[in-house]
Protein backbone atom coordinates (compact mmCIF):
# COMPACT_ATOMS: atom_id res chain seq x y z
CA UNK A 1 0.00 0.00 0.00
CA UNK A 2 1.47 3.29 -0.79
CA UNK A 3 1.35 5.96 1.73
CA UNK A 4 0.73 9.94 0.80
CA UNK A 5 1.57 12.29 3.03
CA UNK A 6 -0.96 14.71 3.78
CA UNK A 7 1.05 17.61 3.69
CA UNK A 8 2.47 16.81 0.39
CA UNK A 9 -0.94 15.49 -1.28
CA UNK A 10 -2.47 19.33 -0.02
CA UNK A 11 0.67 20.80 -1.73
CA UNK A 12 0.23 19.33 -4.87
CA UNK A 13 -3.62 20.02 -5.05
CA UNK A 14 -2.68 23.68 -4.80
CA UNK A 15 -0.05 23.19 -7.40
CA UNK A 16 -2.57 21.75 -9.63
CA UNK A 17 -4.78 24.95 -8.82
CA UNK A 18 -2.21 27.67 -9.00
CA UNK A 19 -1.55 25.73 -12.88
CA UNK A 20 -5.15 27.11 -13.52
CA UNK A 21 -6.18 23.09 -13.37
CA UNK A 22 -10.41 23.00 -12.60
CA UNK A 23 -12.08 20.01 -10.81
CA UNK A 24 -15.52 19.08 -12.01
CA UNK A 25 -18.48 20.99 -9.67
CA UNK A 26 -18.77 17.45 -7.44
CA UNK A 27 -15.23 17.64 -6.58
CA UNK A 28 -14.70 21.02 -5.48
CA UNK A 29 -16.44 23.49 -2.80
CA UNK A 30 -19.48 25.86 -4.77
CA UNK A 31 -19.34 29.32 -2.39
CA UNK A 32 -21.76 31.30 -2.21
CA UNK A 33 -20.18 34.46 -2.35
CA UNK A 34 -21.79 38.18 -1.19
CA UNK A 35 -19.42 41.26 -2.51
CA UNK A 36 -20.68 44.20 -0.41
CA UNK A 37 -20.30 47.12 -3.12
CA UNK A 38 -22.34 50.43 -3.74
CA UNK A 39 -20.44 50.42 -7.04
CA UNK A 40 -20.41 47.14 -9.12
CA UNK A 41 -19.43 49.21 -12.19
CA UNK A 42 -15.92 49.68 -10.66
CA UNK A 43 -13.13 47.66 -11.56
CA UNK A 44 -12.30 45.94 -8.55
CA UNK A 45 -16.14 44.78 -7.61
CA UNK A 46 -16.61 43.36 -11.66
CA UNK A 47 -12.76 41.57 -10.92
CA UNK A 48 -14.21 39.93 -8.04
CA UNK A 49 -17.35 38.80 -9.46
CA UNK A 50 -15.41 37.90 -12.89
CA UNK A 51 -12.80 35.64 -10.54
CA UNK A 52 -15.65 34.05 -8.65
CA UNK A 53 -17.41 32.84 -11.72
CA UNK A 54 -14.65 31.58 -13.22
CA UNK A 55 -14.20 28.94 -10.17
CA UNK A 56 -17.74 28.00 -10.19
CA UNK A 57 -18.97 29.91 -7.54
CA UNK A 58 -22.77 30.83 -6.80
CA UNK A 59 -21.47 35.54 -6.58
CA UNK A 60 -23.95 38.09 -6.01
CA UNK A 61 -22.88 41.82 -5.65
CA UNK A 62 -25.18 43.70 -2.71
CA UNK A 63 -25.59 47.10 -2.39
CA UNK A 64 -24.38 48.08 0.85
CA UNK A 65 -26.66 50.21 1.67
CA UNK A 66 -29.63 48.55 0.36
CA UNK A 67 -29.85 46.04 3.66
CA UNK A 68 -31.94 46.63 7.23
CA UNK A 69 -30.50 45.16 10.34
CA UNK A 70 -33.09 43.38 12.36
CA UNK A 71 -31.88 42.41 15.89
CA UNK A 72 -34.39 40.10 18.30
CA UNK A 73 -33.19 38.09 21.34
CA UNK A 74 -30.77 35.01 19.53
CA UNK A 75 -31.51 35.76 16.45
CA UNK A 76 -29.78 38.22 14.32
CA UNK A 77 -30.68 39.05 10.80
CA UNK A 78 -30.80 41.15 7.61
CA UNK A 79 -33.17 42.01 5.03
CA UNK A 80 -32.38 43.18 2.08
CA UNK A 81 -33.79 45.33 -0.44
CA UNK A 82 -37.24 44.42 2.06
CA UNK A 83 -36.57 40.88 1.98
CA UNK A 84 -35.23 38.24 4.54
CA UNK A 85 -31.63 37.54 3.20
CA UNK A 86 -31.08 34.37 1.99
CA UNK A 87 -27.72 32.68 3.23
CA UNK A 88 -24.60 33.17 2.18
CA UNK A 89 -21.44 31.33 3.41
CA UNK A 90 -19.16 34.35 2.53
CA UNK A 91 -18.82 37.63 2.35
CA UNK A 92 -16.14 40.39 0.87
CA UNK A 93 -16.92 43.81 2.11
CA UNK A 94 -15.96 46.53 0.31
CA UNK A 95 -16.85 49.30 2.48
CA UNK A 96 -16.26 52.95 1.27
CA UNK A 97 -15.04 55.92 3.70
CA UNK A 98 -18.40 57.66 3.04
CA UNK A 99 -20.50 55.09 4.68
CA UNK A 100 -17.78 53.32 7.29
CA UNK A 101 -20.63 53.72 10.22
CA UNK A 102 -23.24 51.73 8.53
CA UNK A 103 -20.56 49.42 6.17
CA UNK A 104 -19.49 48.30 9.86
CA UNK A 105 -22.75 47.65 10.81
CA UNK A 106 -23.80 45.38 8.26
CA UNK A 107 -20.26 43.28 8.31
CA UNK A 108 -20.89 43.57 11.92
CA UNK A 109 -24.48 41.85 11.81
CA UNK A 110 -23.08 39.25 9.21
CA UNK A 111 -20.33 38.52 12.23
CA UNK A 112 -23.12 37.86 14.58
CA UNK A 113 -24.63 35.06 12.33
CA UNK A 114 -21.66 33.46 12.06
CA UNK A 115 -21.06 34.23 8.30
CA UNK A 116 -17.31 34.32 6.58
CA UNK A 117 -16.21 37.94 6.19
CA UNK A 118 -13.20 38.50 4.18
CA UNK A 119 -12.28 41.38 6.90
CA UNK A 120 -14.01 41.84 10.36
CA UNK A 121 -15.74 44.72 11.20
CA UNK A 122 -13.52 45.95 13.56
CA UNK A 123 -10.61 45.91 11.31
CA UNK A 124 -12.73 48.11 8.90
CA UNK A 125 -13.32 50.71 11.56
CA UNK A 126 -9.34 50.65 12.59
CA UNK A 127 -8.22 51.25 9.44
CA UNK A 128 -9.73 54.19 8.44
CA UNK A 129 -8.29 56.26 11.23
CA UNK A 130 -5.21 57.09 10.79
CA UNK A 131 -4.42 57.59 14.80
CA UNK A 132 -6.05 55.23 15.79
CA UNK A 133 -4.32 52.58 13.17
CA UNK A 134 -1.25 53.81 14.57
CA UNK A 135 -2.02 53.93 17.84
CA UNK A 136 -2.77 49.72 17.65
CA UNK A 137 0.51 48.99 16.07
CA UNK A 138 2.73 51.16 18.34
CA UNK A 139 2.40 48.36 21.01
CA UNK A 140 3.57 46.14 18.70
CA UNK A 141 7.21 45.69 17.50
CA UNK A 142 6.43 46.89 14.24
CA UNK A 143 8.37 49.68 12.20
CA UNK A 144 5.79 53.02 12.16
CA UNK A 145 6.72 56.53 11.20
CA UNK A 146 7.41 58.82 14.43
CA UNK A 147 3.62 60.95 14.94
CA UNK A 148 2.01 62.78 17.07
CA UNK A 149 -1.52 64.02 17.44
CA UNK A 150 -2.14 67.18 19.78
CA UNK A 151 -5.32 69.81 20.57
CA UNK A 152 -3.98 72.62 22.03
CA UNK A 153 -2.02 75.10 20.30
CA UNK A 154 0.90 75.27 22.71
CA UNK A 155 1.46 71.46 22.16
CA UNK A 156 2.61 72.27 18.33
CA UNK A 157 6.05 73.41 18.11
CA UNK A 158 7.07 70.67 20.98
CA UNK A 159 5.43 68.06 18.97
CA UNK A 160 7.27 69.20 15.82
CA UNK A 161 10.19 69.32 17.41
CA UNK A 162 9.83 65.74 18.67
CA UNK A 163 9.27 64.20 15.63
CA UNK A 164 12.87 65.67 14.11
CA UNK A 165 12.09 69.44 13.22
CA UNK A 166 10.73 70.38 10.17
CA UNK A 167 9.97 69.35 7.26
CA UNK A 168 7.17 67.63 8.42
CA UNK A 169 4.04 65.81 7.40
CA UNK A 170 0.55 67.02 7.99
CA UNK A 171 -2.42 64.67 7.54
CA UNK A 172 -5.93 64.99 7.95
CA UNK A 173 -7.24 62.17 10.32
CA UNK A 174 -9.74 60.35 7.47
CA UNK A 175 -8.15 61.60 4.17
CA UNK A 176 -7.58 58.73 1.22
CA UNK A 177 -5.94 58.54 -1.81
CA UNK A 178 -3.04 61.48 -0.77
CA UNK A 179 -5.97 63.66 -0.01
CA UNK A 180 -5.34 65.76 3.06
CA UNK A 181 -1.57 64.84 3.04
CA UNK A 182 0.65 67.65 3.44
CA UNK A 183 4.70 67.97 3.37
CA UNK A 184 5.45 71.34 5.08
CA UNK A 185 9.04 72.94 4.64
CA UNK A 186 8.93 74.99 7.92
CA UNK A 187 8.32 75.43 11.87
CA UNK A 188 6.44 78.67 11.09
CA UNK A 189 4.37 77.54 8.35
CA UNK A 190 3.30 74.15 9.30
CA UNK A 191 2.21 76.11 12.97
CA UNK A 192 0.01 78.14 10.57
CA UNK A 193 -1.41 75.26 8.54
CA UNK A 194 -2.17 73.35 12.16
CA UNK A 195 -3.65 76.09 13.72
CA UNK A 196 -6.07 76.80 10.53
CA UNK A 197 -7.40 73.20 10.20
CA UNK A 198 -7.55 72.89 13.60
CA UNK A 199 -9.86 76.03 13.49
CA UNK A 200 -11.56 74.37 10.66
CA UNK A 201 -12.55 71.82 13.62
CA UNK A 202 -10.10 69.01 11.59
CA UNK A 203 -8.33 66.81 13.81
CA UNK A 204 -4.52 66.15 12.00
CA UNK A 205 -1.66 64.05 12.63
CA UNK A 206 2.77 65.54 12.93
CA UNK A 207 3.81 63.25 11.48
CA UNK A 208 8.21 62.60 10.86
CA UNK A 209 9.33 63.01 7.49
CA UNK A 210 11.46 59.62 6.46
CA UNK A 211 13.30 61.56 3.97
CA UNK A 212 14.92 58.80 2.11
CA UNK A 213 11.45 57.41 1.10
CA UNK A 214 10.04 60.86 -0.28
CA UNK A 215 8.06 60.20 -3.92
CA UNK A 216 7.57 56.64 -3.24
CA UNK A 217 6.17 53.77 -1.05
CA UNK A 218 5.67 50.11 -1.91
CA UNK A 219 1.98 48.78 -1.68
CA UNK A 220 1.65 45.22 -0.25
CA UNK A 221 -0.98 43.13 -1.43
CA UNK A 222 -1.66 40.99 1.59
CA UNK A 223 -4.48 38.20 1.47
CA UNK A 224 -4.39 35.97 4.40
CA UNK A 225 -1.01 34.97 5.55
CA UNK A 226 1.05 36.40 2.91
CA UNK A 227 1.84 39.35 0.58
CA UNK A 228 0.36 38.00 -3.08
CA UNK A 229 1.48 41.04 -5.52
CA UNK A 230 3.24 44.36 -4.06
CA UNK A 231 4.66 47.19 -6.62
CA UNK A 232 6.60 50.63 -5.59
CA UNK A 233 4.40 53.80 -6.62
CA UNK A 234 7.10 56.75 -7.68
CA UNK A 235 5.43 60.37 -7.67
CA UNK A 236 5.92 62.65 -10.61
CA UNK A 237 7.80 66.04 -10.56
CA UNK A 238 7.97 67.56 -7.41
CA UNK A 239 4.99 65.71 -5.76
CA UNK A 240 6.00 63.89 -2.91
CA UNK A 241 3.02 61.81 -2.77
CA UNK A 242 3.16 58.83 -4.67
CA UNK A 243 -0.38 57.66 -4.91
CA UNK A 244 -1.84 56.51 -8.42
CA UNK A 245 -4.56 58.86 -8.42
CA UNK A 246 -2.36 61.89 -7.86
CA UNK A 247 -0.56 60.48 -11.44
CA UNK A 248 2.23 58.31 -9.66
CA UNK A 249 3.74 55.36 -11.33
CA UNK A 250 3.98 52.12 -10.57
CA UNK A 251 6.75 49.07 -10.75
CA UNK A 252 6.47 45.40 -9.68
CA UNK A 253 8.76 44.49 -6.59
CA UNK A 254 9.59 41.51 -5.22
CA UNK A 255 9.79 42.26 -1.52
CA UNK A 256 11.86 40.64 0.73
CA UNK A 257 11.18 38.51 3.74
CA UNK A 258 11.23 41.68 6.34
CA UNK A 259 9.14 43.58 4.15
CA UNK A 260 6.77 40.94 3.45
CA UNK A 261 6.87 39.74 7.32
CA UNK A 262 5.64 43.72 8.55
CA UNK A 263 3.07 43.87 5.86
CA UNK A 264 1.46 40.62 7.09
CA UNK A 265 2.02 40.96 10.47
CA UNK A 266 0.08 45.02 10.54
CA UNK A 267 -2.65 43.34 8.64
CA UNK A 268 -3.19 40.75 10.70
CA UNK A 269 -3.13 42.76 13.70
CA UNK A 270 -6.01 45.63 12.51
CA UNK A 271 -7.99 42.08 12.01
CA UNK A 272 -7.47 42.07 8.51
CA UNK A 273 -7.34 39.24 5.85
CA UNK A 274 -7.31 41.41 2.69
CA UNK A 275 -5.48 44.62 3.34
CA UNK A 276 -3.24 47.23 0.83
CA UNK A 277 -0.46 47.98 3.20
CA UNK A 278 1.31 51.14 2.18
CA UNK A 279 5.35 51.44 3.31
CA UNK A 280 7.91 53.51 3.00
CA UNK A 281 11.85 52.05 2.55
CA UNK A 282 13.26 53.65 5.86
CA UNK A 283 16.90 54.01 6.34
CA UNK A 284 16.34 51.04 9.13
CA UNK A 285 13.87 48.56 7.59
CA UNK A 286 10.13 48.87 6.53
CA UNK A 287 7.97 51.57 8.33
CA UNK A 288 3.95 51.14 7.96
CA UNK A 289 2.45 54.11 6.75
CA UNK A 290 -1.47 53.00 6.13
CA UNK A 291 -3.34 49.83 6.28
CA UNK A 292 -6.35 50.07 3.55
CA UNK A 293 -9.13 47.56 4.27
CA UNK A 294 -10.87 47.94 0.68
CA UNK A 295 -7.71 48.42 -1.97
CA UNK A 296 -8.33 48.64 -5.20
CA UNK A 297 -7.26 45.66 -7.91
CA UNK A 298 -7.22 47.75 -10.75
CA UNK A 299 -3.64 49.59 -10.39
CA UNK A 300 -1.66 46.05 -8.50
CA UNK A 301 -3.31 43.97 -11.50
CA UNK A 302 -2.05 46.29 -14.33
CA UNK A 303 1.46 46.59 -12.53
CA UNK A 304 2.00 43.38 -11.76
CA UNK A 305 -0.17 41.20 -14.02
CA UNK A 306 -1.04 38.79 -11.15
CA UNK A 307 -4.56 37.24 -10.40
CA UNK A 308 -4.76 39.11 -7.62
CA UNK A 309 -8.90 38.79 -7.40
CA UNK A 310 -8.49 35.27 -7.97
CA UNK A 311 -6.63 34.59 -4.83
CA UNK A 312 -8.40 36.58 -2.77
CA UNK A 313 -11.59 34.46 -3.69
CA UNK A 314 -9.46 31.28 -3.32
CA UNK A 315 -8.28 32.05 -0.14
CA UNK A 316 -12.18 32.73 0.87
CA UNK A 317 -13.09 29.59 -0.30
CA UNK A 318 -10.56 27.77 1.52
CA UNK A 319 -11.66 29.69 5.05
CA UNK A 320 -15.20 29.70 4.83
CA UNK A 321 -15.88 27.81 7.49
CA UNK A 322 -13.23 29.88 10.20
CA UNK A 323 -15.55 33.13 10.16
CA UNK A 324 -14.48 35.94 12.62
CA UNK A 325 -15.29 35.13 16.10
CA UNK A 326 -15.44 37.87 18.99
CA UNK A 327 -12.65 35.91 21.14
CA UNK A 328 -13.51 38.15 24.11
CA UNK A 329 -16.96 37.88 23.62
CA UNK A 330 -17.10 34.75 23.58
CA UNK A 331 -14.78 33.49 26.17
CA UNK A 332 -16.60 35.84 28.80
CA UNK A 333 -19.68 34.36 28.81
CA UNK A 334 -18.92 32.14 31.85
CA UNK A 335 -19.21 33.80 35.17
CA UNK A 336 -15.68 34.61 36.92
CA UNK A 337 -13.31 33.56 33.73
CA UNK A 338 -12.27 35.61 31.34
CA UNK A 339 -9.48 36.57 29.40
CA UNK A 340 -6.38 38.88 30.06
CA UNK A 341 -2.34 39.22 29.20
CA UNK A 342 -0.15 38.16 31.74
CA UNK A 343 3.47 39.56 31.35
CA UNK A 344 6.75 38.35 32.51
CA UNK A 345 8.73 40.68 34.13
CA UNK A 346 12.60 40.44 35.04
CA UNK A 347 13.08 38.40 38.12
CA UNK A 348 10.02 36.70 37.99
CA UNK A 349 9.45 33.26 39.42
CA UNK A 350 8.07 32.06 36.39
CA UNK A 351 11.34 32.57 34.24
CA UNK A 352 13.24 29.60 32.89
CA UNK A 353 9.89 27.27 33.83
CA UNK A 354 8.02 25.29 31.24
CA UNK A 355 3.99 26.65 31.03
CA UNK A 356 3.35 22.96 32.04
CA UNK A 357 5.79 23.33 34.67
CA UNK A 358 4.88 26.98 35.57
CA UNK A 359 1.52 25.73 37.48
CA UNK A 360 -0.72 28.00 35.31
CA UNK A 361 -2.85 24.62 34.11
CA UNK A 362 -3.43 23.40 37.83
CA UNK A 363 -4.78 26.92 38.42
CA UNK A 364 -7.61 26.51 35.52
CA UNK A 365 -5.14 29.21 33.17
CA UNK A 366 -4.60 28.64 29.66
CA UNK A 367 -2.08 30.33 27.56
CA UNK A 368 -3.67 31.29 23.96
CA UNK A 369 -0.57 32.77 22.86
CA UNK A 370 2.25 34.09 23.95
CA UNK A 371 4.17 37.13 22.68
CA UNK A 372 7.83 37.90 22.26
CA UNK A 373 9.43 40.63 21.27
CA UNK A 374 7.99 40.37 17.64
CA UNK A 375 7.68 36.52 17.34
CA UNK A 376 3.93 35.58 17.95
CA UNK A 377 3.41 31.84 19.11
CA UNK A 378 -0.17 30.42 18.94
CA UNK A 379 -1.12 28.09 21.05
CA UNK A 380 2.67 27.07 22.46
CA UNK A 381 3.60 24.05 23.18
CA UNK A 382 3.62 23.20 27.55
CA UNK A 383 7.45 22.35 27.37
CA UNK A 384 8.04 25.87 25.77
CA UNK A 385 10.27 27.69 28.74
CA UNK A 386 9.25 30.99 29.70
CA UNK A 387 11.30 34.25 29.16
CA UNK A 388 11.30 37.57 30.84
CA UNK A 389 9.22 40.22 29.14
CA UNK A 390 7.16 37.43 27.41
CA UNK A 391 3.52 38.62 27.07
CA UNK A 392 1.33 35.52 27.65
CA UNK A 393 -2.58 35.80 26.27
CA UNK A 394 -4.76 33.80 28.83
CA UNK A 395 -8.34 32.46 29.45
CA UNK A 396 -9.09 31.27 33.08
CA UNK A 397 -10.70 32.10 36.61
CA UNK A 398 -9.87 35.78 36.72
CA UNK A 399 -9.40 35.07 40.63
CA UNK A 400 -6.67 33.31 39.34
CA UNK A 401 -5.21 35.38 36.99
CA UNK A 402 -5.88 38.25 39.43
CA UNK A 403 -2.56 36.94 41.48
CA UNK A 404 -0.39 36.97 38.47
CA UNK A 405 -1.19 40.76 37.96
CA UNK A 406 2.09 42.87 39.93
CA UNK A 407 0.64 44.38 43.48
CA UNK A 408 0.93 48.31 42.61
CA UNK A 409 -1.40 47.26 39.37
CA UNK A 410 -3.48 45.50 41.20
CA UNK A 411 -4.38 47.69 43.55
CA UNK A 412 -5.44 50.13 41.21
CA UNK A 413 -7.22 47.83 39.39
CA UNK A 414 -9.46 46.69 42.57
CA UNK A 415 -12.75 47.84 42.50
CA UNK A 416 -15.20 49.75 44.55
CA UNK A 417 -17.43 52.68 44.80
CA UNK A 418 -16.44 54.50 47.24
CA UNK A 419 -19.22 57.90 48.71
CA UNK A 420 -18.85 61.06 47.29
CA UNK A 421 -16.34 63.31 48.11
CA UNK A 422 -16.29 66.61 50.06
CA UNK A 423 -15.07 68.42 46.75
CA UNK A 424 -16.80 71.67 45.03
CA UNK A 425 -17.93 69.46 41.81
CA UNK A 426 -19.20 66.57 43.82
CA UNK A 427 -21.12 68.69 46.22
CA UNK A 428 -23.78 69.55 43.35
CA UNK A 429 -24.83 65.78 43.35
CA UNK A 430 -24.73 65.60 47.07
CA UNK A 431 -28.38 64.33 48.56
CA UNK A 432 -28.33 65.64 52.38
CA UNK A 433 -30.76 62.69 53.13
CA UNK A 434 -30.14 59.35 52.24
CA UNK A 435 -33.14 58.19 50.09
CA UNK A 436 -33.87 54.37 49.86
CA UNK A 437 -32.45 52.69 46.46
CA UNK A 438 -34.74 50.49 44.78
CA UNK A 439 -33.60 46.70 44.07
CA UNK A 440 -34.61 46.06 40.98
CA UNK A 441 -36.10 42.49 39.66
CA UNK A 442 -37.86 40.78 36.84
CA UNK A 443 -41.55 40.61 38.85
CA UNK A 444 -43.74 37.92 38.72
CA UNK A 445 -46.76 39.95 38.97
CA UNK A 446 -47.67 43.50 37.25
CA UNK A 447 -45.36 45.97 38.63
CA UNK A 448 -47.87 48.63 41.04
CA UNK A 449 -47.36 52.25 40.56
CA UNK A 450 -44.67 53.68 42.91
CA UNK A 451 -44.32 57.53 43.36
CA UNK A 452 -41.33 58.82 42.56
CA UNK A 453 -39.94 61.98 43.79
CA UNK A 454 -39.70 65.51 41.65
CA UNK A 455 -37.22 64.70 39.02
CA UNK A 456 -34.70 67.92 38.55
CA UNK A 457 -34.02 68.78 35.19
CA UNK A 458 -29.65 68.19 35.01
CA UNK A 459 -27.16 69.17 32.47
CA UNK A 460 -26.05 66.61 29.93
CA UNK A 461 -23.35 64.40 31.05
CA UNK A 462 -21.61 64.45 28.26
CA UNK A 463 -18.16 65.61 28.66
CA UNK A 464 -16.96 68.70 26.56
Amino acid sequence: MMVVNQKESLHSLWSLIALGVRFPAHERFIMKLAVLSCSSKCYSTRRLREAAQQRGHDVKVLNTLKFAIDLEEGHPDLYFNQHQLTHYDAVLPRIGASITYFGTAVVRQFEQMDVFCANSSGGISNSRDKLRSLQILSRHQIGIPQTTFVRDKKDVLPAIERVGGAPVVIKLLEGTQGIGVLLVETVQSAEAIIELLQNQKQNVLIQKFVAESKGKDIRAFVVGDRVVAAMRRVAQGQEFRSNVHRGGSTEQVQLDDEYCETAVRAAQIMGLRVAGVDLLEGKDGPLIMEVNSSPGLEGIERCTQLDVAGAIVDYMAAQVNFPEIDLRQRLTVSRGYGVTEIHIPEGSDYIGKTISGSGLRDNDINVLTLYRGARVIPNPRSERVLEAHDRLLAFGKLESMKGLVPAKVRRRRQQGVQDLPDLPVAEEAFVEEQQTIPEISTPDVPATDVSAPDVVPQESSDEE
